[in-house]
């Protein structure tokens, strides 16, 4: 079953151009690893230094694996400098949506 992998960013003003470019290096760098499926990057339209990035992979595994692998990589060593707080992870399964049949809430 595949699951997501969420990360949330936060960029001071400042450093917001950066830290966006810098997330794109990460996430293009996951193309390689085992697992992934594809990603999503959202700018908060309101904070463009808030990022979040919804990852697919195919098992958590996987997902853990790419960021055990990764967390030495200057891509990641750099966000966690830039960042005005901690980075975020969750990791989850989608569940049902009005939209597609499920029920609500």
């Amino acid at each position: 079953m595949a699951v997501f992998s969420i990360w949330e960013s936060r960029f001071p003003p400042e450093r917001a151009d950066e830290g966006l470019g810098v997330t794109r290096a990460i996430w293009e760098d996951m193309l390689g690893f085992a697992g992934y499926l594809d990603h999503e990057i959202v700018r908060d339209l309101d904070d463009p230094g808030h990022l979040i990035v919804v990852s697919r992979w195919e098992s958590r595994e996987a997902a853990d694996e790419a960021l055990e692998l990764y967390r030495e990589n200057s891509n990641a060593m750099r966000a966690n400098e830039l960042v005005s707080e901690p980075r975020r992870r969750v990791v989850g399964t989608a569940v049902g949506s009005a939209d597609r049949g499920g029920a609500p809430g």
